[in-house]
């Protein structure tokens, strides 16, 4: 028996014959669909091909799907003495992604689980490959389910599911996961200014959801547009900014970072020119107090929900 592999589309199937042929006809398992020229199929997609050439009896099956996969003979009568011709088809599918897991939001720690189904002729391979917002590709796994434990802020970012059967080109998906974590300050910055010139604070913290900033001297909170100060939020940064510095305003203040997620704060100085201080101008930790912190962290909570 002869196989004939086809993809989704349209196939045809060839008898050859003689002159000393006196009846030939076609058959799928045990439906006729053609006998001589008279057609038996109720199926639009079969034909019989107009052939020139005496010596050849062939059907088209037009847009072929699974199932029309199966044995199909050709029958032939020779001087009285039956003869058959049997093919199978073979339908082949390229590889489609049906059901993939929606996108997700989760908190930093949470286990998620990400599903991706495909249907195909032959059994699609499945890979997820991992994008992250530093603009890593890396493999992550094959198979249908990916499983992540324990999910860290590094393993947010797009996760591809990649179908192949290496029919057609692979099938792609896309999971987008978002990964909440509190905010980390990453760069603060004081400033020397001398009185009656312009200083600038800089605080910059990365967080999911982004971080809401606030400012502190000592106790006492800082607004903008009071006292010639002047506060800016520009996405993960914020900038505190004297319009004229005064000996007044010269100091330890707080940058305190904060979403849903958690609180954090770090303490930057602005000073006089020829006054001590490190490198970035600011302590990593500051000596905002506990309980003023434990107070906000609690009070930013109750806001939100």
């Amino acid at each position: 028996m002869e196989a004939v592999v086809a993809e989704l589309g349209g196939i045809t199937k060839r008898c050859s014959v003689d002159s000393n042929v006196s009846r030939v006809a076609w058959l799928n398992r045990t439906t006729i669909l053609f006998a001589g020229r008279e057609k038996w199929s109720l199926d639009p997609r079969v034909t019989l091909m107009e052939n020139g050439a005496v010596t050849e009896y062939s059907i088209e099956i037009q847009n072929v799907d699974v199932y029309d996969e199966g044995p199909y003979v050709c029958s032939i009568i020779t001087n009285n003495k039956p003869k058959a011709t049997k093919v199978h088809l073979i339908v082949q599918v390229p590889a489609s992604i049906t059901n993939i897991s929606k996108d997700i939001t989760v908190n930093e720690g949470s286990n998620i689980n990400l599903r991706c189904f495909a249907v195909s002729r032959p059994e699609a391979s499945i890979t997820w490959r991992h994008h992250s917002p530093r603009g890593f590709h890396t493999f992550v796994t094959a198979g249908e389910h990916l499983e992540l434990a324990a999910i860290t802020k590094d393993q947010s970012g797009s996760y591809e599911c990649i179908a192949s059967n290496g029919i057609s080109a692979p099938d792609v998906r896309t999971v987008q996961v978002t990964v909440n974590y509190p905010p980390l300050i990453s760069k603060v910055r004081g400033t020397g200014t001398a009185v009656g010139h312009k200083g600038v604070l800089q605080c910059e913290a990365s967080a999911v959801p982004r971080a809401n900033f606030e400012w502190y001297k000592e106790e006492s909170r800082l607004f903008n547009g009071i006292n010639g100060i002047k506060i800016e939020n520009q996405g993960k940064q914020s900038l505190l900014i004297f319009l004229n510095v005064s000996e007044e305003d010269y100091g330890n203040y707080t940058c305190v970072a904060m979403n849903p997620m958690g609180i954090t704060n770090a303490s930057i100085i602005l000073y006089g020119p020829g006054a001590m201080h490190d490198v970035n101008g600011a302590a990593v930790l500051s000596h905002f107090s506990l309980c003023s912190l434990m107070s906000m962290t609690l009070l930013y909570r109750l806001l939100k929900f």
